[in-house]
């Protein structure tokens, strides 16, 4: 039984991290949600009667499994959630680690369909949105809008009528940043150059050359911080007053992938070697960087896959 089950069950396994990802917002509690939904399908595996395909009965333990998790937990924002105005460079950085805070996901976690065709539903903005829904009205719209799930499945589901699992989903659906306009990134000559241009300033400490990188209403973020900044000079200024790096060869920046956007590994000189400093994500437009989140929880370098430190060559 056992082989049985693992090759019916494991094709599924991305797509089910994508799904918990999407309902939980923390790629570590995803995991361990999708470890605990394959151990209770292996434990009832030999209860399957096959009267729903392998994946939808992989998807109801999971969602039931995540709706369980959310009873004890909160939601987890990204600091322009917060509800505060706009901070100035000039206040004082206030930290707050006992946040649940929003955690990015790498793209190589993820179905690699997810990542092509689904990849609005992962970005960063999309997924800080869903956890502003309360969970069963997040998991409606998973299932109904995302993994395009009938009403009737999607009821049977979450021990739903149609008539409330629809209702449910109207209600989710008036989310604003749910219905905002698709992301229309630039072409792939332009993302290269605009990125080429990201990396130089920050490796450079260019002030003058960030500014012009970013969009007039572009907003940085970084928790656990709790502030937020927007515009291009007001971003700036708080590069070139609170980074650490003190000139041209103090930062190093890797480049990777998270929730379908680009991103990179955030490392500081440190002596002879560079050391991890935090995982800046961005969201790209025609107009320059429009929105970056750069995440210091340092655990998040072992799990994009990057590297512990790098020599100063």
């Amino acid at each position: 039984m056992d082989t049985e089950f693992v090759q019916q069950a494991d094709p599924y396994r991305r797509e089910l991290l994508a799904h918990c990802y999407r309902m939980l917002g923390s790629v570590y509690d995803a995991e361990d949600l999708v470890q605990e939904t394959y151990v209770r399908a292996w434990r009832s595996y030999d209860r399957f009667e096959g009267r729903s395909s392998m994946r939808t009965w992989l998807h109801r333990i999971a969602t039931n499994a995540c709706l369980n998790a959310l009873e004890s937990r909160t939601r987890r924002p990204l600091p322009i959630g917060l509800g505060a105005p706009s901070s100035d460079p000039a206040d004082d950085l206030v930290e707050q680690r006992e946040v649940p805070w929003l955690e990015p996901v790498p793209d190589a976690f993820l179905d690699p369909a997810t990542v092509v065709t689904g990849r609005e539903s992962v970005r960063l903005a999309v997924i800080a949105a869903m956890q502003s829904l309360p969970p069963r009205q997040r998991a409606v719209l998973i299932l109904r809008d995302v993994l395009q799930w009938p009403a009737a499945e999607v009821a049977e589901m979450l021990d739903m009528t149609v008539v409330s699992v629809n209702s449910a989903l109207q209600r989710a659906r008036t989310q604003p940043a749910l219905n905002a306009d698709e992301v229309a990134e630039p072409d792939d000559v332009a993302v290269r150059d605009l990125l080429d241009r990201f990396v130089a300033a920050f490796e450079d400490k260019n002030i003058p050359a960030m500014v012009d990188i970013f969009t007039k209403d572009a907003v940085w973020e970084m928790p656990p911080f709790t502030g937020w900044y927007q515009g291009p000079a007001t971003i700036a200024r708080l590069i070139d007053t609170r980074c650490p790096a003190r000139g041209p060869g103090d930062m190093k920046l890797v480049p990777t992938r998270a929730n379908g956007q680009h991103a990179f590994g955030l490392y500081m000189r440190d002596g002879d070697v560079y050391r991890p400093f935090n995982l800046p994500v961005l969201t790209l437009t025609k107009d320059g960087v429009s929105h970056v989140s750069s995440f210091f929880d340092l655990r998040l370098f072992e799990t994009f896959g990057l590297p512990e430190s790098l020599p100063v060559t």
